[in-house]
């Protein structure tokens, strides 16, 4: 992420946003049972509201800085945050009852990587989980948040079928100006 982005995330302005607005309506009738992952949390605003309605978190965040930081903030919380790639976790197949990710698909460099990380989580889950999570939309403030940045947006026409190529099944994607967010649940 560029310094602009950076700070923007790290802000409570986006904490704001993230815990009274996006994450309320995200969790709707949503039970991610013992033991959720979150994939790239960044700086962790997500990662503070979610910990707190699950028994445990772990989140995997690829920028060592980001880890680091947040390793430091949850230390002695229910969450456990490792330095990794989500198109390579370092977790056993089945491991987690529930996945999510906001807000940061757009920043893995391709679709082909975008597709291997949504391999990768099905592949953690555990049968019958459910992954959810949302992504921007693009828009002249987003491609400005975005400048010198790695933005590969995701295409809400697509994402279903994406989805399904990973393994997933009642697939529920859908969208307003803002942004496009995603239901789906590993076969059980």
């Amino acid at each position: 992420m560029n310094l602009l982005h950076r700070w923007y995330c790290r802000s409570d302005s986006w904490a704001k946003v993230v815990q009274e607005y996006m994450l309320p309506n995200a969790f709707k009738d949503l039970d991610l049972g013992e033991n959720a992952i979150e994939i790239g949390p960044g700086p962790g605003r997500t990662t503070e509201w979610i910990r707190e309605r699950v028994p445990a978190l772990t989140a995997i965040e690829i920028d060592h800085d980001l880890a680091e930081a947040l390793k430091e903030r949850m230390a002695g919380t229910n969450a456990t945050i490792v330095e990794g790639d989500g198109t390579k976790m370092p977790f056993p197949d089945a491991s987690f009852t529930g996945a999510v990710c906001f807000t940061m698909l757009h920043h893995v460099p391709s679709i082909e990587q975008q597709d291997r990380l949504l391999l990768e989580t099905c592949r953690v889950l555990k049968p019958g989980a459910t992954f959810m999570g949302s992504d921007s939309k693009s828009s002249f403030r987003f491609k400005v948040f975005h400048v010198m940045d790695t933005c590969v947006p995701v295409d809400e026409g697509t994402f279903g079928e994406r989805l399904g190529r990973a393994g997933f099944t009642d697939i529920n994607v859908g969208g307003n100006e803002y942004s496009v967010w995603f239901r789906a649940r590993k076969p059980a």
